[in-house]
């Protein structure tokens, strides 16, 4: 049975292990993922690219770079977000298409295309700075993704604690256009999660008047 959006965010935890006798069912799979692919980002670039990792053989070659975690090989299904870079860059064609879509004015595309690239100047002086920018995008998504995946009584666990160049490697990731922002299994938890544990609202939230 769907849950609420707060019983879904009550049931959310960083589930460190996975029932691996129990699998996602393919719609449910796909909800996730379109829950992850109509998320917001900057400017509408949509910069991100989920891997969904299938292959028993590679999330064991992952796993070890991933500190070890079991999460990696006991989930049903590992998504690795990959952050995009070239698509980011102007030279690229790829915001131009992006702006395009709404069907405005070329005039009007010309002149949000300079508004997006006098704004992102120095974020798009290097590979970097690129992939600080673009990886911020795909946490978005994956925030909706496991809240997603919750709303249905599915685990996740986001995970960045990883080698980020070994799991690219092991991933034969051409790193001039996709780069790793974080992995993420989703299962059914073996245990019952611990007591969430968040501070006040009075100690997060401030009202200005």
């Amino acid at each position: 049975m769907a849950k609420t959006f707060m019983e879904a965010m009550d049931f959310r935890h960083a589930c460190k292990e996975f029932d691996d006798t129990k699998k996602i069912s393919e719609e449910d799979l796909k909800f996730i993922l379109e829950v992850g692919r109509k998320s917001p980002s900057s400017f509408g670039m949509e910069p991100w690219k989920f891997i969904v990792v299938q292959n028993e053989e590679l999330k064991a070659k992952i796993r070890p770079f991933c500190w070890d975690q079991k999460q990696i090989t006991t989930c049903s299904e590992l998504v690795v977000v990959l952050a995009k870079i070239e698509d980011a860059r102007v030279e690229s064609g790829v915001p131009a298409k992006r702006f395009a879509r709404r069907k405005m004015p070329q005039e009007m595309q010309d002149t949000y295309l300079k508004v997006y690239s006098n704004h992102l100047v120095q974020t798009l002086s290097s590979s970097d700075n690129i992939y600080s920018w673009t990886a911020r995008q795909c946490y978005l998504a994956a925030s909706n993704m496991m809240t997603a995946a919750a709303t249905l009584g599915i685990d996740s666990c986001p995970i960045e604690g990883f080698e980020k160049e070994k799991v690219e490697e092991v991933m034969n990731l051409d790193i001039t256009k996709y780069q790793l922002a974080l992995v993420l299994p989703f299962g059914y938890r073996v245990k019952e999660q611990s007591k969430q544990l968040r501070l006040d609202f009075d100690e997060v939230v401030e009202f200005i008047k």
